[in-house]
């Protein structure tokens, strides 16, 4: 039972980072902008996150810091992509070369080549009275980190956005059919460069979560492809907030799997655990992802002149 439990409570830890990740990618694909820069933009978001928190010691400020540089990063896509048109495919692998490499002269700067592994106290957990008493449930849900409630919030305000608001239909027009939606005074331009914004914060924040509220150190590949996987369960969720949030809990499920996996002291070479996220990410998107496809004009360039 108490392995059970703390594979659960793994499980929500793994897959908030992803969560956040991938909920930028929906408010940006569903404005028509494919960003497969995630793992670049989280890069950056938590080098800056430790970095800030390690300097000041507020791991507030870390994650406030890391989502203004993932949107700094971010704009760079976003004025190619919109502005001057180019493919959204080659800005975004321009963004996961750029932003790692970046992150990581930085962090050799700041404290140095040969240096010990600097450490930071991470956030503290937030038990919420009575509820967090609840046998599981309680563990799992009512006695975690803010950033991990502020998750769960994020996905109903984004379901309710895009279900249940006006504005929230304008803002999926501009993915369906940015010129339809011109043509109703809908500012397409603004919108998109909205969406890449909020795409930018939350990578940074997914990224900024692993170094001030999972890990207290800072190490050059941490992010270890949740950028990608971000981008699956997207996919996966079909575009929508509650699906995001399965997806991502089963992406978290894998990832606490094969952790456990490897001190179980099976005799299997630890290798063959790692893949094993990567590996249902593959059959997620095999059986299920490709059979809905996502906003019509996602990775299109708009012309405002063209008609």
């Amino acid at each position: 039972m108490n392995f059970v439990t703390n594979l659960l409570l793994a499980t929500v830890r793994m897959a908030i980072p992803i969560l956040f990740i991938a909920i930028g990618e929906m408010y940006s694909e569903r404005a028509g902008m494919v960003n497969i820069g995630l793992e670049g933009l989280a890069a950056i978001g938590s080098l800056v996150g430790f970095l800030m928190c390690f300097i000041t010691g507020s791991t507030w400020l870390g994650i406030f810091c890391g989502a203004l540089v993932g949107i700094a990063v971010n704009m760079i896509y976003a004025f190619a992509t919109i502005n001057l048109c180019a493919n959204h495919t080659v800005y975004g692998m321009a963004i996961n070369i750029f932003a790692p490499a970046l992150a990581s002269f930085i962090y050799r700067v700041y404290f140095g080549k040969g240096s010990d592994l600097s450490q930071i106290t991470l956030m503290k957990g937030l038990g919420i009275p009575g509820l967090k008493n609840i046998p599981l449930v309680g563990e799992l849900l009512f006695n975690q980190t803010p950033m991990v409630y502020l998750a769960f919030l994020l996905v109903i305000f984004t379901a309710v956005f895009f279900r249940r608001t006006r504005s929230g239909l304008n803002y999926r027009a501009v993915g369906e059919n940015p010129k339809a939606a011109a043509t109703l005074g809908i500012n397409v331009i603004g919108v998109k460069y909205l969406s890449c914004v909020i795409c930018g914060a939350l990578a940074g924040i997914g990224g900024a979560y692993l170094t001030t509220c999972y890990s207290n150190t800072y190490t050059e590949g941490n992010i270890a492809g949740r950028g990608f996987i971000a981008l699956a369960a997207v996919i996966f969720g079909r575009w929508s907030a509650g699906g995001i949030l399965l997806a991502c809990l089963f992406f978290g499920f894998c990832d606490a799997l094969q952790i456990r996996l490897q001190v179980a002291g099976l005799g299997i070479p630890y290798q063959f655990f790692q893949m094993i996220p990567f590996a249902a990410t593959i059959l997620a998107l095999t059986l299920i992802g490709g059979r809905k496809l996502g906003p019509k004009a996602a990775g299109k360039p708009y012309r405002k002149e063209e008609r």
